[in-house]
Protein backbone atom coordinates (compact mmCIF):
# COMPACT_ATOMS: atom_id res chain seq x y z
CA UNK A 1 0.00 0.00 0.00
CA UNK A 2 1.13 3.42 -0.62
CA UNK A 3 1.59 6.11 1.54
CA UNK A 4 0.50 9.46 1.12
CA UNK A 5 3.05 12.08 0.01
CA UNK A 6 4.60 14.23 2.90
CA UNK A 7 4.07 17.76 3.32
CA UNK A 8 6.67 19.48 1.58
CA UNK A 9 8.87 21.42 3.96
CA UNK A 10 10.46 24.67 4.03
CA UNK A 11 14.20 24.28 5.14
CA UNK A 12 15.84 27.38 6.90
CA UNK A 13 18.15 29.27 3.88
CA UNK A 14 20.19 30.52 6.86
CA UNK A 15 21.63 27.98 10.17
CA UNK A 16 20.19 29.17 13.14
CA UNK A 17 22.33 27.44 15.40
CA UNK A 18 25.61 25.70 15.60
CA UNK A 19 27.24 22.83 17.35
CA UNK A 20 30.82 23.34 17.32
CA UNK A 21 33.72 21.26 19.28
CA UNK A 22 37.59 21.21 19.32
CA UNK A 23 39.47 18.18 20.62
CA UNK A 24 43.21 18.40 20.55
CA UNK A 25 44.48 15.28 23.02
CA UNK A 26 47.75 16.08 22.92
CA UNK A 27 47.12 19.74 23.84
CA UNK A 28 44.64 18.45 26.68
CA UNK A 29 42.32 20.71 24.77
CA UNK A 30 38.32 19.13 25.08
CA UNK A 31 36.47 22.57 23.94
CA UNK A 32 32.23 23.30 22.67
CA UNK A 33 30.92 26.55 21.51
CA UNK A 34 27.20 26.61 20.84
CA UNK A 35 25.20 29.55 19.47
CA UNK A 36 21.16 30.06 18.48
CA UNK A 37 19.18 32.80 17.40
CA UNK A 38 16.48 33.53 19.71
CA UNK A 39 13.40 35.43 19.39
CA UNK A 40 12.69 38.50 21.78
CA UNK A 41 9.65 39.86 22.97
CA UNK A 42 9.71 42.80 20.89
CA UNK A 43 10.77 41.42 17.45
CA UNK A 44 14.40 41.88 17.59
CA UNK A 45 16.70 38.58 17.90
CA UNK A 46 19.62 37.40 20.57
CA UNK A 47 22.20 35.14 19.88
CA UNK A 48 22.72 33.44 22.63
CA UNK A 49 26.37 31.59 22.32
CA UNK A 50 27.57 29.08 25.36
CA UNK A 51 31.31 27.76 25.40
CA UNK A 52 33.66 26.36 27.47
CA UNK A 53 35.24 22.61 28.36
CA UNK A 54 33.63 19.65 27.04
CA UNK A 55 31.23 17.80 30.57
CA UNK A 56 30.95 21.77 31.88
CA UNK A 57 28.62 24.06 32.04
CA UNK A 58 31.13 26.94 30.77
CA UNK A 59 30.41 30.48 29.88
CA UNK A 60 27.04 31.96 28.30
CA UNK A 61 26.14 34.92 26.58
CA UNK A 62 23.24 36.68 25.26
CA UNK A 63 24.40 39.64 22.45
CA UNK A 64 20.99 42.18 21.17
CA UNK A 65 20.56 42.38 17.65
CA UNK A 66 17.72 44.72 16.04
CA UNK A 67 16.71 41.84 13.95
CA UNK A 68 17.10 37.89 13.31
CA UNK A 69 18.37 38.75 10.46
CA UNK A 70 21.46 40.93 12.37
CA UNK A 71 21.42 37.83 14.31
CA UNK A 72 21.88 35.34 11.87
CA UNK A 73 24.47 37.30 10.03
CA UNK A 74 26.73 37.46 13.48
CA UNK A 75 26.24 33.53 13.78
CA UNK A 76 27.71 33.45 10.46
CA UNK A 77 30.24 35.48 10.88
CA UNK A 78 31.48 33.75 14.15
CA UNK A 79 31.03 30.28 12.68
CA UNK A 80 33.47 31.39 9.73
CA UNK A 81 35.90 32.44 12.46
CA UNK A 82 35.75 29.35 14.67
CA UNK A 83 35.88 27.15 12.03
CA UNK A 84 39.07 28.79 10.90
CA UNK A 85 40.46 28.31 14.85
CA UNK A 86 40.33 24.65 14.17
CA UNK A 87 36.12 23.52 15.57
CA UNK A 88 34.62 21.47 13.56
CA UNK A 89 30.80 20.61 13.12
CA UNK A 90 29.36 18.56 15.84
CA UNK A 91 26.93 17.21 13.62
CA UNK A 92 29.17 16.24 10.75
CA UNK A 93 31.12 13.24 12.95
Amino acid sequence: MRRPPAEPRQLPLFTESASLVRIRPALKEWRYYRMEVWPDLFGRALLMRQWGRIGTEGHRRLDPHPDPGAALNALARILRAKLGRGYEDRKAG
